[in-house]
């Protein structure tokens, strides 16, 4: 899967704040990415995230 840093992640389960869209910040091994509602930074294992991708939007 090709994410990259600067995209949004759309994911199939959403944060405690109810939020689903997440930035991403961090690209690796684990993801870091921060809630667009409330700006909680989480970092994330890859396969976990990759399981949980629901769609990628690209920012320009």
């Amino acid at each position: 899967m090709d994410v990259q840093v600067g995209d949004i992640l759309k994911l199939k389960k959403s944060h405690p704040c109810g939020e689903v869209l997440f930035d991403v910040l961090r690209v690796g091994m684990d993801f870091k990415i921060r809630c667009r509602k409330c700006g909680r930074e989480v970092m994330v294992p890859r396969a976990k995230i990759e399981r949980n991708i629901k769609e990628i939007i690209r920012q320009l």
